[in-house]
């Protein structure tokens, strides 16, 4: 039996323990910023879009994501590059080597991170690719509108917040080439990761889609 002078403190403890739990165990508050990455497909330069083989299910299977899309992209040399951007609740089945399913059988190098070049603050995991002299290059932006580097200590940080608030989108943009980068900074990898960000951030705010409404598949 707990003594009456401990009643209080415990009581506090379980209605602090239980607002979180109401917010994300029961209720399943979601936070909807009007952005979607479906809206957002950029063009490059020069560069003829296709699309993806994937079907309409497959982000929701991967990454638990109702909102993707994936693009090819071929160039006037024959060089080719694959964008894929999604946007998902369960944040860690975006930021924990998303590069192991959507780079899967290629070896790739440690990942490194690498500003992206003309978007200051903008941090790049960059990985290169060991049998060719490709790269595979991709940026995770938070549902704040931060850019996440350290994925694990950005959870850390804001702990405390999360606790206590709807839960918001992390989206992740992602490209991957097999063709020679001898450069990334000037590459066309680079533009089209920071062209990809721009058309999310500089699209209309509406309703998001309803999830399974991707578009990977068109094109």
């Amino acid at each position: 039996m707990i003594s009456r002078r401990y009643a209080v403190p415990v009581a506090l403890l379980l209605v602090i323990a239980l607002v979180p739990t109401l917010i994300h165990g029961y209720l399943g508050t979601r936070t909807d910023d009007g952005l979607s990455a479906a809206r957002s497909v950029p063009e490059l330069a020069g560069y003829r879009i296709g699309g993806s083989s994937k079907n309409p299910g497959w982000g929701k299977e991967i990454f638990d994501s109702g909102d993707w899309f994936e693009r090819n992209y071929r160039g006037p040399a024959g060089d080719t590059l694959r964008l894929f951007v999604a946007r998902s609740f369960d944040q860690k089945k975006l930021y924990h080597h998303p590069d192991l399913v959507l780079s899967y059988g290629r070896e790739l190098e440690p990942a490194r991170l690498v500003p992206l070049p003309g978007m200051p603050g903008v941090p790049v995991h960059l990985l290169q690719h060991k049998r060719s002299r490709g790269v595979t290059a991709y940026v995770l932006l938070d549902g704040g509108g931060e850019f996440v580097g350290d994925p694990v200590s950005h959870l850390l940080r804001n702990m405390f917040w999360r606790m206590f608030s709807a839960q918001r989108q992390m989206t992740l943009f992602y490209v991957s080439t097999d063709s020679a980068v001898p450069d990334f900074e000037g590459s066309a990898a680079a533009r089209l990761l920071a062209n990809a960000i721009r058309a999310f951030q500089g699209q209309p705010r509406e309703t998001a889609p309803d999830a399974g409404t991707g578009g990977s598949a068109s094109g």
